[in-house]
């Protein structure tokens, strides 16, 4: 079998630049256009950052851990990668696509794999109304803040907020609450992945919000539409036996 020809992308930190300096030197280095994988060097943060950069590529990325985080990594080595890359299982998920208006009027547009989160940004809770495909669902919902996560998403920030963990295939997406204050204690709920979520803020010039798209953040929005995108396919390849589904099954089982 051809070996692949690979492509590292390193973190700033200083592990991911030493892993890099290892791997560069036992495998070579090819451009993106040259290569037929992406293997990406840090944590989950930037794994996130790495799909989002090649989503027009088409090229899978394998992850290694080389920071905090790496539900999305594998574990690091620099023996065998090429044979453990061949060998890898692929995942394929589609991101969500924000569409933001600020009061301003200018609309910013961003896709996110995880989550697109509202949060407060000032002393006040926020005021939302939320509308799924064009019906009032919560007039009013005062909270910290909302979000709506992908099954791959749904181990982050949303299972932080006390969300679900939603299958990897799934055609669902969470709608989770932070810190519920009115209606007392709502977490959300399960929508269909077909769903055309938005969210309309309230008393936005006393209680501004900022949205967040997988760290791509938006400030003082009026309104935030979020729908899942699917033509576009982000390929994410984990050791054979330690995929999106097993690590989503083990974490409900800790």
């Amino acid at each position: 079998m051809t070996q692949r020809r690979i492509a590292f992308a390193a973190s700033p930190a200083p592990d991911a630049q030493t892993a890099l300096a290892e791997l560069t030197a036992a495998y070579g280095q090819h451009s993106l256009d040259r290569a037929d994988v992406v293997v990406a060097l840090g944590g989950d943060g930037f794994m996130l950052q790495t799909l989002h950069e090649v989503e027009q590529r088409g090229l899978p990325v394998y992850g290694m851990n080389c920071g905090t985080i790496g539900f999305l990594m594998n574990a690091y080595a620099v023996e065998d990668l090429p044979a453990r890359v061949a060998a890898a299982e692929e995942a394929v998920i589609h991101p969500l696509a924000m569409t933001a208006v600020q009061r301003s009027g200018a609309v910013v547009k961003a896709l996110a794999i995880n989550e697109v989160s509202l949060l407060r940004a000032g002393p006040q809770a926020a005021k939302l109304r939320i509308t799924v495909d064009g019906k009032v669902r919560m007039p009013e919902l005062v909270c910290d803040g909302a979000l709506v996560a992908t099954p791959a998403g749904s181990t982050a920030y949303n299972y932080s907020a006390h969300g679900p963990i939603l299958p990897i295939g799934s055609d669902v997406l969470a709608l989770t609450a932070m810190a519920a204050f009115r209606p007392r204690r709502w977490h959300g709920a399960l929508l269909r992945n077909t769903s055309v979520v938005r969210f309309d803020v309230m008393e936005a010039d006393k209680r501004p919000v900022m949205a967040d798209a997988d760290s791509r953040s938006v400030t003082d929005v009026v309104s935030v539409e979020i729908r899942s995108e699917p033509t576009i396919a982000h390929r994410i390849l984990f050791d054979p036996g330690h995929g999106l589904e097993e690590r989503l099954l083990d974490e409900q089982f800790v």
